[in-house]
């Protein structure tokens, strides 16, 4: 099996295992899938964080305004009064005006960090450690995150809430920065070596036949143009290379500011010790004894 470690840009995302004989077409379409599927579970943990803390969203309608104004307008979170988290609620309102505050209770708030520690173990960056990171496993996070919505808000969330809809994927992220990082994966493309991995070849024609292969694919929008070539070394070396030389800098330096000549009064200095041995003049003292 071919192991490929996929980036973006510079930054790692996962690693993939896959048959050399793998055609291109379906190998871009797998990694762009699992690319995808791990930054909803990265979209769907951040918002439960926040469900955690704050409740359930509000309506479009009253999202951003004041109290007053909510009463002014006379208008009515008819959802907030159905979707109750179980054990009750706990009052904590949010700044920002997007959730109702009314947050589930402490033990139903540690249900839902628990799971989303746990999802995020899951789809984490295991590069360092060599895991490799499939569509199930991905697929197993965003059902662990669904299960522990549901036993805190059993009646479901509104049909409004990102979690909800990131579920039912029917998430609209047009004009939104978590929508720039999304790939459709019709409009994915993989480079590696500076060479575009054409989805109408196989794998084994870029990389050979030799199945304990790892390489480093980068994944790109189509029309992006080729991704920044690979370092010659890694950051970790360079700035292990920058403390050498620093350390040898620091070093020298040090020998330059010795200006000691004592040394030269040891025996092992005089260059005429050895003619003196032979000569039997050796320690020769001119006092009397």
């Amino acid at each position: 099996m071919v192991l490929l470690h996929v980036k973006r840009g510079d930054e790692s995302q996962f690693l993939l295992q896959t048959p050399g004989s793998t055609e291109l077409e379906e190998l871009t379409v797998q990694v762009a899938r699992v690319y995808n599927a791990r930054l909803k579970v990265q979209r769907v943990c951040s918002e439960m964080e926040e469900l955690a803390e704050h409740g359930i969203f509000l309506p479009p309608n009253m999202q951003g305004l004041t109290d007053d104004q909510i009463e002014e307008l006379k208008l009515r979170d008819e959802w907030g009064e159905k979707c109750v988290p179980s054990g009750g609620s706990v009052f904590k309102k949010d700044d920002i005006g997007r959730r109702n505050g009314q947050a589930p209770n402490e033990k139903m708030k540690q249900v839902l960090k628990k799971t989303i520690e746990e999802a995020k173990a899951i789809t984490s960056k295991q590069v360092e450690a060599g895991v490799c990171v499939t569509m199930e496993m991905v697929k197993d996070a965003l059902d662990q995150l669904r299960g522990a919505v549901m036993i805190v808000y059993p009646m479901g969330l509104p049909p409004y809430d990102p979690i909800r809809m990131e579920f039912e994927n029917k998430e609209d992220l047009s004009g939104t920065q978590a929508g720039l990082s999304v790939i459709e994966e019709s409009e994915a493309q993989l480079w590696w070596a500076a060479k575009e991995l054409r989805r109408t070849k196989k794998l084994s024609d870029y990389v050979g036949k030799n199945e304990k292969t790892k390489i480093i694919v980068k994944i790109q929008q189509r029309g992006q143009g080729a991704p920044a070539r690979e370092p010659v070394i890694s950051s970790e070396e360079q700035k292990q290379l920058m403390l050498y030389y620093h350390r040898r800098q620091e070093e020298l330096k040090k020998l330059e500011e010795n200006d000691d000549d004592s040394c030269l009064n040891s025996p092992w200095a005089d260059n005429t010790a050895l003619k003196r041995h032979f000569h039997g003049v050796k320690d020769i003292k001119w006092r009397p004894r």
